[in-house]
C-alpha cells in the first residue's frame, strides 16, 4: 500500500457530505425533469432554484480538495496534483462526450434537437473528441442549438470551471492567508449580489455557454 494511500485513509470520511452530495444530485435532476413540463420556464417550477446545487457541489468540491492536499504540498507537486486530479475526473469526461454522441446520433430526434438535421457525422466527431478534453467550443460547434460550450454533454460545463478552480488553487490560491481568503469571499459575495440585483434574468442561472452574460456569472 501506498503512503499516500495509507494517510489519505487515515484522514477522517465525513458520510454527511456523501447524504448532502446525494440531495444536492437530486435537486438537480428534478429541477430538470421540471423543465420539460414548463418549457423551460424555471419561474414557475416547484422547484425553480433547483440549479443552485450546482453552486454547492463548487462548494463541496474546494473543501474536499483543501482538506485532502492542504497539508501534503511538502510531498506534492503541482503536476502530482494535476495528475491525481485529471485521473479522478477525465475518464468520465471521455466517457460523457462518447455516449453524448451516440445518443444524439442514435437516439434523439430533430424535434428535440433541430440542429441534428444540419449536423454531418465528421462535425459530431470532432465536437466529440474536443469535448472530451474538455476544451470549450465556440457558438459555430454549438450541434445541438443550446449555446452550449460542451454540446454533447452538457453537464460538463461545471468540471471545466471546476478545473480551472483546481489550476488556481494549486498554483497560488492554496497560498492564501485566512485574511485574504476572507477578503475573496467578501468581494465575491458582493459581485454575487450585484449581478443577482442588477443583472439581466433576476438570478443566478448560468455558465455553461461562451457568451458575455454566462461567463460573467
Amino acid at each position: 500500500m501506498s503512503q499516500s494511500t495509507t494517510y489519505l485513509e487515515s484522514k477522517n470520511h465525513y458520510q454527511i457530505l456523501d447524504g448532502l452530495r446525494g440531495v444536492a444530485s437530486v435537486f438537480v435532476i428534478v429541477f430538470h425533469v421540471f423543465e420539460t413540463f414548463t418549457g423551460g420556464n424555471r419561474f414557475i417550477q416547484i422547484l425553480n432554484h433547483g440549479y443552485l446545487a450546482v453552486d454547492f457541489f463548487f462548494l463541496l468540491s474546494g473543501f474536499v480538495v483543501a482538506y485532502a492536499y492542504d497539508d501534503r504540498w511538502g510531498q506534492l507537486s503541482q503536476w502530482d496534483f494535476y495528475k491525481r486530479r485529471l485521473v479522478r475526473l477525465q475518464p468520465m469526461v471521455v466517457m460523457g462526450s462518447i455516449i453524448g454522441a451516440a445518443l444524439f446520433y442514435f437516439g434523439v430526434s430533430e424535434t428535440v434537437f433541430p440542429a441534428i438535421a444540419h449536423t454531418s457525422v465528421l462535425k459530431m466527431l470532432l465536437v466529440m473528441l474536443i469535448g472530451a478534453t474538455l476544451i470549450p467550443v465556440p457558438l459555430s460547434l454549438d450541434i445541438r442549438g443550446w449555446t452550449e460550450m460542451h454540446p454533447l454533454n452538457g453537464p460538463a460545463w461545471s468540471l471545466f470551471f471546476e478545473y480551472i478552480a483546481n489550476i488556481l488553487y494549486a498554483s497560488f490560491v492554496r497560498k492564501f492567508s485566512k485574511l485574504v481568503l476572507s477578503i475573496f469571499v467578501v468581494l465575491s459575495g458582493c459581485m454575487m449580489i450585484v449581478y443577482l440585483v442588477m443583472g439581466p434574468q433576476g438570478d443566478l442561472i448560468g455558465g455553461w455557454s461562451l457568451t458575455k452574460e454566462q461567463l460573467f456569472v
